[in-house]
């Protein structure tokens, strides 16, 4: 049985300053989005666009701009409306407490959904394309949020076996072992994830099936990991025995699976 080490979630404290290892991590996915953006701009059919529609490090830069306020917006709205819908629409105000926690991947997703859609018609370029060129960036991003995760000590798994060698006890969460949850959200959301749709992205594919396999993957993986995560004190288990973020990733697996079936009926292949 390992004890979490419960690190000083201040990483570098300069005077009033405090910078938080949350807040490295999420420098840190920034700025894997940029050089694997910039990496995929060598690939088909980026490398190969011209004229008003050729792709720029620039775009690279745009994206990921607008990608952080779609995350930002949809991951509070989305928690607000799929976590706590009736205290939030008792207490509005508290909508725009981030200072207090509470964000939702699926809302995030959902808010970089429109985000793209909104620069994609800025540029004049389908949406599935703009999709498909971020979803191989974006996994790495989500290992890093769930490294600071890791090092706060949040959203720890479900109570496991005494016997499992890597079980930890969490700070909060009582005396037994509970699964590292967030390491396998690393692994498997993250460097999992982001290796399978890398090499799935590198070979020609229908426009949107890039994207499609994203919401697969995703789902499938997070689906899974949600059997050792603690659910939500106040939701518990809801229908089935399933989580809300299980319910939640119902939707992304459909989603995807029907994307990627309807990509592929479609004649032109530009991946």
């Amino acid at each position: 049985m390992l004890i979490h080490p419960e690190i000083n979630p201040v990483a570098l404290q300069l005077g009033p300053l405090a910078i938080h290892w949350y807040g490295l991590t999420y420098l840190a996915a920034f700025g894997l989005f940029v050089w694997l953006g910039r990496l995929r701009l060598r690939h088909e059919p980026f490398v190969s666009s011209t004229g008003t529609n050729a792709w720029r490090k620039q775009d690279v830069e745009d994206i990921l701009f607008l990608g952080v306020v779609g995350v930002v917006l949809g991951g509070r709205l989305g928690y607000c409306l799929f976590y706590k819908p009736l205290y939030y629409a008792a207490h509005p105000l508290e909508i725009f407490a981030v200072w207090q926690g509470g964000m939702s991947f699926h809302g995030g997703m959902l808010g970089v959904i429109l985000a793209m859609i909104w620069f994609a018609h800025s540029r004049g370029r389908h949406w599935l394309q703009v999709a498909d060129f971020v979803a191989p960036c974006v996994p790495t991003g989500l290992a890093a949020g769930r490294v600071g995760n890791f090092i706060n000590g949040e959203l720890w798994g479900r109570v496991a076996s005494p016997d499992l060698p890597w079980g930890m006890v969490f700070k909060g969460a009582g005396d037994l072992p509970r699964h590292p949850s967030q390491l396998y959200q690393i692994l498997l959301e993250g460097l999992l994830l982001f290796v399978l749709l890398w090499l799935y992205a590198r070979k020609e594919r229908a426009q949107g099936q890039v994207s499609a396999m994203f919401l697969l993957g995703y789902g499938l993986f997070r689906f899974v990991a949600e059997f050792f995560r603690e659910p939500d004190a106040h939701l518990g288990l809801l229908s089935l025995g399933m989580s809300m973020g299980q319910w939640l990733c119902l939707p992304m697996i459909l989603g995807g699976l029907g994307l990627w079936w309807w990509a592929g009926t479609q004649p032109q292949k530009i991946r």
